[in-house]
């Protein structure tokens, strides 16, 4: 049976005012933008809805409610270890994905154990910004290049290892190409040479298997809202024994890893999306995948200008990057929304003001990298959406592509 649709806001779609021509929003949507945000489930907002309005304890306080809070936040802690493969006491709750990218990255970058960090060109701001903030504390960092398809070599991660690197940082996927990297590979080099691996499970999670004690992973990144979970609320999942400099200090929750409160109602969220994610996710990922299917073939037969970026296989199932030269992705993404299809534009993983480092690093020129868009499928994603996609893109293209460059 598949999954209820999330419960619609209090205002449509249809009857909210265009945010640049006032004039009423088109009736159909097709909701393609799941890497940006993903619809939080209503079952995980049933669950998280006591927490929110009912007597929940504090999990530091001493008294029974208190110990009701722990217990939730244990079970919580289970869920997202069966998820990813590891013991519960090794995940620590978090506000996203970026803190712990931030948290694995200079909570061990930082210890003093080794002065050299191996990462890749194609990384995303939250992990290219940390590495930054190393390089300004003294710590030399290498990053590793890709081939045209956007994979890292595990060879090449070989070569830029150092007796003093402390840490091999790589995102599973890439968000801007689809991009599925070989991080098992990588995983077995990393451990040869003794060295840490950190690897942000954003896009992957849910959708392909990932086993932190299979695979050899020392510290994973976990996103709820990735999961159709609840916006700004993550976790980073550490191998136990492995000693990292906390980033936010104070009352010494989370192991003292992460102090301040926790937010019960999240991490309780993040816990359940992770349950749903572990046993729907198979079957999920496959009908995605199916309807992505459809899209990237409907478009290549009735649209000669657009070109798929990144690798058919081993790439993120919910996942179809294009290009379209002689167009900017965000003039499309613009032309796109006015006909009622969320899509993104590329360089989403880019630090602000900087061009889309991922595609250039594929080896695409600046202009054909401006020239890229995405769409990205989740859980209530349809074929009506794809069909919309389908008409209304083509004749876009073609306008688009016909008008006069601006002056």
């Amino acid at each position: 049976m598949p999954s209820p649709r999330p419960a619609p806001s209090t205002t449509s779609w249809s009857g909210r005012p265009d945010r640049l021509g006032g004039a009423a929003r088109p009736a159909r949507r097709a909701y393609l933008d799941y890497s940006d945000f993903c619809p939080v489930d209503p079952r995980v907002l049933g669950v998280m809805r006591p927490f929110l309005e009912g007597w929940v304890g504090n999990p530091s306080a001493r008294h029974s409610l208190g110990e009701e809070a722990r217990e939730s936040l244990r079970a919580a802690r289970a869920k997202v270890g069966r998820l990813v493969g590891g013991r519960p006491e090794g995940v620590v709750f978090l506000s996203g994905a970026t803190e712990a990218n931030n948290l694995a990255i200079k909570g061990v970058g930082l210890r003093g154990r080794g002065r050299h960090v191996v990462t890749s060109v194609v990384e995303h701001a939250s992990v290219l910004s940390p590495c930054r903030d190393l390089a300004k504390a003294g710590i030399e960092v290498t990053a590793v290049g890709v081939d045209r398809d956007g994979r890292v070599s595990p060879d090449d991660v070989r070569r830029a290892l150092r007796p003093d690197t402390c840490l091999v940082v790589l995102g599973a996927a890439n968000g801007d190409a689809g991009t599925v990297q070989p991080w098992r590979a990588v995983a077995a080099v990393a451990r040869e040479a003794g060295v840490p691996l950190h690897v942000d499970g954003v896009g992957v999670l849910g959708r392909l298997p990932v086993s932190v004690e299979a695979d050899g992973i020392d510290l994973l990144t976990v996103s709820a809202n990735d999961l159709c979970g609840p916006p700004g609320v993550g976790a980073l999942w550490i191998r136990p024994g492995l000693d990292l400099a906390p980033q936010v200090v104070g009352g010494g929750q989370e192991s003292g890893l992460r102090s301040g409160t926790e937010n019960l109602a999240g991490a309780v969220g993040l816990g359940v999306a992770a349950e749903f994610a572990f046993r729907e996710g198979p079957a999920e990922a496959a009908r995605v995948q199916a309807l992505r299917d459809r899209l990237v073939d409907g478009l290549e037969s009735r649209c000669s200008a657009l070109r798929l970026v990144g690798p058919r296989r081993d790439r993120l199932p919910q996942h179809a990057g294009f290009v379209v030269p002689g167009v900017k992705g965000e003039t499309l993404v613009q032309a796109l929304d006015l006909a009622g299809i969320s899509a993104v534009s590329g360089g989403r993983g880019a630090v602000a003001g900087e061009p889309p480092h991922v595609l250039r690093a594929m080896g695409l020129g600046e202009r054909e990298a401006r020239s890229a868009f995405a769409f990205t499928l989740g859980r209530w994603s349809t074929a009506d959406e794809v069909d919309l996609v389908l008409a209304e893109l083509p004749p876009i293209v073609e306008r688009l592509r016909a008008a006069p460059p601006p002056a």
